[in-house]
């Protein structure tokens, strides 16, 4: 059945990542241009139960393109993984006239999308936002390309002092399911090895590639490592290891942390969360539903949620290539 689109919710739900201000921006702007109308949505799923609404227009979001984190807020919900709680949603959307649901997050925030749509019929779009790059469905989400860049020029900066002193620094960067931060920062900081969840290098390969670093003249190192590596039980238990089978070097830890998750989107993610945004906007208007809009090929193109929620986000195997061959 055609519905017209009159009012929609915009939400960011699960954790943070820098571009999706600008997305909320885009979606805000859109639905102006398109003379909609556009409820923001407080604190994801849980401000949704909790009818936690701001009417938005174009000037509500004025000076949001540059900042990291949400204006939205974002909250966990468990209360909206009960059916009692999605009923509370639904009624409070009701009550605000909402008919389309754009929604920024993960695969958390996709799910909850997913079940709320086949229960009670409100069409819904996804923005993949997340740092960790581990949705399927497009090449890049958003906040992936500010993190890298911060993650490589906190390396940098690591660098300087491990030359200085001649130091091994192993630098633990976000990534607990997926290796795209540590794969493409350790390449773009010059890293001598990098450990992901993906590739299981093993201890024993790991102490050979530093000794033949040591041997071929290296008087400092950087080990990339994310922190869902499967190479020890955490990166303080690998810095023991090192230094007991590997008493020429001199070992420090880094852990990078949620300062990954943080600061002003770069130019890439800016672009592209305006993108996404008005791609989501325009596909509800079509009446299209139960989709994720994403990069592919520098074009948006839409995945179903199904597919996007199950598929893999696989690693680059050039890049894994590229890596062991800049090792050298």
């Amino acid at each position: 059945m055609i519905k017209t689109i009159k009012k929609i919710g915009v939400l960011t739900s699960g954790g943070d990542s820098p571009g999706m201000n600008a997305a909320i921006r885009s979606v805000v702007r859109t639905c102006a241009y398109y003379k909609v109308e556009c409820l923001g949505i407080y604190r994801g799923y849980q401000g949704m139960i909790e009818g936690d609404f701001k009417d938005m227009g174009p000037r509500s979001v004025h000076n949001i393109v540059n900042k990291g984190g949400t204006i939205l807020k974002s909250a966990r919900s468990k209360e909206f993984m009960t059916a009692e709680g999605r009923k509370l949603a639904y009624e409070n959307l009701v009550k605000e006239n909402v008919d389309a649901l754009v929604v920024i997050g993960g695969d958390g925030s996709f799910t909850g999308a997913l079940v709320f749509n086949k229960e009670y019929g409100i069409p819904v779009m996804g923005i993949p936002g997340t740092i960790d790059n581990d949705i399927f469905g497009t090449s890049h989400t958003l906040g992936f390309d500010t993190a890298l860049n911060t993650v490589v020029e906190a390396i940098d900066k690591i660098r300087d002092t491990a030359s200085s002193h001649n130091r091994l620094f192993l630098v633990e960067v976000m990534g607990r399911d997926a290796g795209h931060i540590a794969l493409n920062a350790g390449i773009g900081a010059g890293a001598e090895e990098i450990l992901i969840p993906e590739e299981n290098m093993g201890l024993e390969r790991l102490l050979e590639s530093l000794r033949r670093s040591k041997l071929s003249g290296k008087s400092s190192s950087i080990v990339v490592i994310a922190e869902g590596d499967k190479i020890g039980k955490s990166v303080f238990e690998l810095k023991d290891y090192i230094d007991q089978n590997l008493q020429e070097y001199d070992v420090r830890v880094s852990v990078l942390g949620h300062m990954q998750r943080g600061g002003a989107p770069s130019c890439f993610d800016r672009v592209l969360a305006s993108r996404l945004g008005v791609k989501a906007v325009e596909s509800l208007l079509q009446n299209k539903t139960g989709y994720m809009v994403g990069l592919h090929n520098d074009k948006i193109e839409l995945t179903p949620l199904e597919q996007a929620i199950k598929g893999h986000s696989g690693i680059d195997r050039e890049l894994l290539r590229v890596s062991d061959i800049m090792s050298v």
